[in-house]
């Protein structure tokens, strides 16, 4: 895969998941600090960490990596509705 994205899995706190789906949303540093109520130094950290992880450049190569790995969901790409119970 371009841009030397992660081939295996990778193990993410629900925290870092949370980031990873409001950077997939087109949210700032600033915005997500907002919405989660923390310093957008701490986000800065939590993303350092998930490129770390995920073996991913920036935050473009990130999204492309977490929509490979089922990640995010993004105007219905990756996403797995659930049956319904009359199905």
């Amino acid at each position: 895969m371009a841009g030397g994205e992660s081939q295996t899995p990778v193990s993410l706190s629900d925290r870092e998941l949370q980031i990873i789906d409001l950077v997939a949303a087109g949210l700032t540093n600033q915005e997500i600090a907002g919405k989660l109520e923390i310093s957008k130094r701490t986000v800065d950290n939590h993303i350092s960490n998930i490129l770390d992880k995920t073996r991913t450049e920036n935050r473009v190569a990130l999204v492309r990596w977490a929509l490979q790995w089922g990640k995010v969901c993004l105007n219905d790409v990756n996403c797995c509705p659930l049956p319904h119970q009359d199905e």
